[in-house]
């Protein structure tokens, strides 16, 4: 297996990245006003829980959202390379394939990998070597901020045993408060160190996945509050915040969201509860005389009057009319963990309060890699598709020339796909260690998983190893993320995948294996082949 490849390819990009900086410099605005910009990213999002679109019409009470939508423009073909949490962050802020990740635990996947690099939750942001959304708005003058959900920057002390509480620890405890306190400002100094002059009220991980079972509660208004202060400390210069929420991933059900103890956040419980948004009360109310107790969208409510607390504090800091929203639920839920239809396809909303030329719907194919130089772009920003693989879209917003890529890439676990036209090719490939390994390797592979799980008080999602494996996940059955698409599409464990997906668009005909459409296989191939060969490591067939 040709490991230089995978190492002069990574020299290569930290040479290229070196001569971005030092040729394409930044620059301001000519009108010397830039833009505001808010990046806020919600969690596990679907195409239900938005009144814009046929899917969610009329379900959601989300007054909020439905006015970026009104005033905003809905991007109608909003794709996402790797749909799983972490490389979707990774695409976003730093606007490159996550497969140029160059932390430890993905090198050392890729090693074990047999040289094939293998994108899932293993992708993280490295403080002070990987450059972000933080790192060139600062360049340009901004203040930059981060809040929220991280799940992308590496912070290696959020998983070292010796400073982690047990999963049982009570956080009332004096030492634990502290352990927990500590192991937060740690966090916050490493995503400082990623280009953020502000980092806090932060959440490593999901609620479910804290390492301690009594904050595995949601608290939106914890966050809200962070993004608040944020705004108000800067008010006077221009700033850039990327705002992550948790929700609406789970956990979902009210005692774990809404209905949970107010004074719970990720580094334990605060002295009293948060008069940031709605009280909870009131928030109650809203949902049982809206019909949706014991539903999906419950949350929805919430965090959109997180939004609706942002706007607000614009409007009263005097901003709004300088401020660009671009609102995005980080990937497709339906096929979540694949790269079928249902995980690559995603919403946004880009949103100013004096609109754009394209109109409320903006149909051209953006990827979330796009974002990074867009943001930059309104921000004057020269050159911004030099630094990363992304495509700025401003002039399509702008109703300017925009020419679209002729082909979209997407990567996950040991799937790559590539679309172009109305044809799609997904092609899966596992080491030949994976292939070849025994029934006690297969049990072992499994029972380290379900451990793993269970150690963070989850449940076993598969016992049974001698299941094919997962896309996303070395696992007999698949990982958590894919479960629910796991075996679902009927060519889901062959090989080679073709797709019309104007004929065909739940993928249930794969034309792989059909004479009339071996020159488009060849061809789709072909296409992939281009993406592969740029990029580290190699996947190989």
């Amino acid at each position: 297996m040709n490991l230089k490849k995978y190492i002069y390819s990574g020299l290569g990009l930290a040479i290229a990245i070196v001569f971005a900086s030092l040729v394409f410099l930044p620059k301001k605005s000519v009108n010397g006003e830039q833009p505001n910009i808010i990046f806020f990213i919600a969690d596990d999002m679907t195409p239900e829980m938005f009144n814009c679109l046929p899917e969610g019409r009329g379900k959601n009470l989300t007054p909020n959202l439905d006015r970026l939508a009104r005033e905003g423009v809905f991007m109608a073909n909003q794709r996402v390379v790797s749909p799983v949490c972490t490389p979707s962050r990774y695409n976003s802020l730093t606007g490159n394939y996550a497969s140029r990740a160059i932390n430890a635990e993905f090198l050392e996947d890729t090693e074990k990998n047999e040289g094939q690099t293998v994108v899932n939750f293993n992708t993280h942001i490295v403080p002070g070597k990987n450059k972000t959304m933080g790192s060139y708005f600062q360049e340009l003058g901004y203040k930059t901020g981060f809040v929220g959900k991280n799940h992308v920057v590496e912070s290696l002390s959020q998983i070292n045993d010796d400073d982690k509480p047990d999963l049982y620890a009570d956080p009332n405890d004096p030492k634990v408060r502290a352990e927990l306190e500590h192991r937060h400002h740690l966090l916050q100094e490493d995503i400082k160190n990623c280009g953020f002059d502000f980092a806090d009220n932060l959440y490593h991980n999901n609620p479910s996945w804290l390492g301690v079972k009594a904050l595995a509660a949601q608290n939106m208004d914890w966050i809200a509050e962070g993004g608040l202060r944020f705004i108000e400390t800067y008010k006077d210069e221009p700033f850039f915040m990327y705002f992550a929420t948790t929700l609406p991933h789970d956990p979902l059900n009210p005692e774990n969201s809404y209905d949970a103890d107010p004074r719970i956040t990720a580094k334990g419980y605060l002295d009293e509860p948060l008069n940031v948004l709605p009280p909870r009360e009131t928030l109650k109310s809203r949902i049982k005389e809206a019909g949706l107790e014991g539903k999906e969208e419950t949350n929805l409510l919430w965090l959109d009057d997180a939004l609706g607390a942002l706007l607000d504090k614009l409007e009263a800091t005097g901003t709004i009319d300088n401020t660009i929203i671009l609102f995005f639920t980080d990937h497709g839920q339906h096929n979540k963990g694949t790269l079928y239809e249902g995980g690559i396809h995603s919403q946004s909303i880009v949103w100013r309060s004096s609109g754009f030329e394209c109109g409320q719907t903006c149909d051209v194919m953006v990827s979330n890699i796009d974002f990074l130089p867009t943001l930059l772009d309104f921000a004057g920003y020269e050159s911004p598709d030099a630094i990363c693989d992304g495509k700025s879209f401003k002039a399509a917003l702008e109703g300017g020339d925009y020419t679209e890529r002729e082909s979209m890439y997407h990567e996950l676990g040991y799937a790559r796909a590539v679309v172009k036209g109305k044809f799609k090719f997904l092609t899966l490939n596992y080491p030949e260690f994976a292939q070849n390994a025994t029934l006690e390797e297969r049990t072992k592979m499994l029972d380290d998983y379900n451990e793993l799980r269970r150690s963070f008080g989850g449940k076993a999602i598969n016992l049974d190893p001698t299941l094919p494996y997962g896309h996303l996940e070395l696992y007999p059955g698949g990982g958590g993320a894919e479960k629910n698409t796991f075996g679902k599409k009927p060519a889901f464990f062959e090989a080679e995948q073709l797709y019309d997906l104007e004929a065909d668009p739940d993928e249930n005909f794969n034309l792989a294996n059909d004479p009339a459409f071996a020159e488009k296989l060849i061809e789709m191939r072909n296409e992939l082949k281009t993406y592969l060969d740029k990029l580290p490591g190699q996947f190989v067939k």
